[in-house]
């Protein structure tokens, strides 16, 4: 026994000052990128020249700051849901991890768009001691939930207002008519089906190949993770969950609707279904690689408040503009803070883990 204590020490010594470039990098200079460039987003490319006026003369920020709290609902709900999954891997972590692991993807994403994900998964995985690739499984189910929850969403929305959108699209036809006809090509699905099958049958013939092996079994792995969702317990809970994920981010811009008086003509005249059409627009539009949907959130907003248009006077590019972009600006001022609050949370909680005496 007492020969072995000074190679512990000694091993305790060196590991530190092996590692300490790397570990310092990885600990310390991602935390801090992520928070200076979301320092810099806040006060980046904000043009309030053209803003302000209709800003400080129609907007009611009571209704903003209702937006905002049921938008951090919306995350903790998501944690909830997302634990579930993790709980069937016998991942067991807890609400509190879950929770900042969701704030601090939505704000990894605002400056690395779409490294969010892999960013939680770390995490979690991390914290847990799981593995990497179930962990990614389980999340890359949660967001094909989403999906599924998007394209049910699109389907009843155009049935609800299809004749209003296509009253619009038939006064603007020539674009969406030559998507449409891109997106029904036989040639173009002839084409995607064959390359999959191309692959598939190139990953089965070379299964044996060593590096081949290595991706399939990293694809079983997220098999795993993504599987669960089909045979977990608390499926009934995790439905839910998911209702009030969605019904918190409809609700979040249902009732910013009613913070500028135009928006609130549109819901007041046109009901849920205006909203609606907007909120699966912009749903739609978060598909689209950006930092945090920022960009391709308000064209979404501004496209289908068009759709309403004629009936409001004053409803003008401008003034939908000014909505979209003071919601999409609050919105990403909270992620802002969830997510400098995110990353002190661990940074403190590492600290007092540090400080937390070892048992030998």
């Amino acid at each position: 026994m007492p020969t072995n204590q000074p190679d512990e020490l000694t091993t305790g010594s060196m590991k530190p000052e092996k590692h300490s470039i790397a570990g310092n990098l990885i600990k310390y200079g991602i935390p801090l990128v992520i928070t200076v460039g979301l320092c810099w987003l806040l006060f980046h490319n904000i043009n309030f020249s053209e803003m302000m006026e209709i800003i400080r003369r129609d907007c009611n920020f009571w209704w903003i700051g209702l937006a905002l709290v049921i938008s951090i609902f919306s995350h903790v709900f998501r944690a909830m849901r997302w634990r579930i999954q993790l709980r069937a891997l016998n991942i067991n972590a807890s609400l509190w991890d879950t929770t900042l692991s969701i704030f601090g993807t939505y704000a990894v994403n605002l400056v690395f768009p779409r490294l969010g994900e892999v960013w939680r998964t770390g995490y979690i995985a991390q914290k847990e001691k799981a593995s990497f690739t179930t962990v990614f499984g389980s999340m890359v189910a949660d967001r094909l939930a989403d999906t599924v929850t998007v394209l049910l969403l699109t389907l009843a929305t155009f049935i609800i207002a299809h004749k209003q959108i296509m009253l619009y699209l038939s006064q603007n036809g020539d674009t969406y008519r030559h998507m449409a006809e891109l997106l029904s090509s036989p040639w173009l699905w002839a084409g995607l089906i064959a390359i999959c099958a191309t692959v598939w049958w190139g990953l089965w013939q070379f299964r044996h190949n060593k590096h081949v092996s290595k991706l399939l079994d990293l694809l079983r792995n997220l098999w795993e993770g993504f599987s669960v969702i089909l045979s977990m317990p608390h499926k009934g809970r995790w439905l839910l969950l998911t209702f009030a994920v969605w019904g918190c981010y409809f609700m979040q811009l249902y009732v910013a609707f009613f913070s500028f008086p135009l928006t609130t003509d549109v819901a007041l005249q046109y009901g849920a279904t205006a909203v609606l059409v907007c909120f699966v627009l912009s749903s739609i539009s978060m598909g689209v690689p950006s930092n945090g949907g920022i960009g391709p959130w308000q064209w979404a907003i501004i496209f289908g408040l068009k759709l309403y248009s004629d009936n409001i006077p004053g409803l003008t590019e401008e003034y939908a503009g000014s909505f979209a972009n003071l919601v999409m600006g609050m919105q990403t001022l909270l992620l802002i803070v969830l997510g400098l609050f995110t990353f002190a949370a661990i940074s403190i909680g590492r600290k007092k883990s540090a400080l937390r005496p070892t048992s030998r």
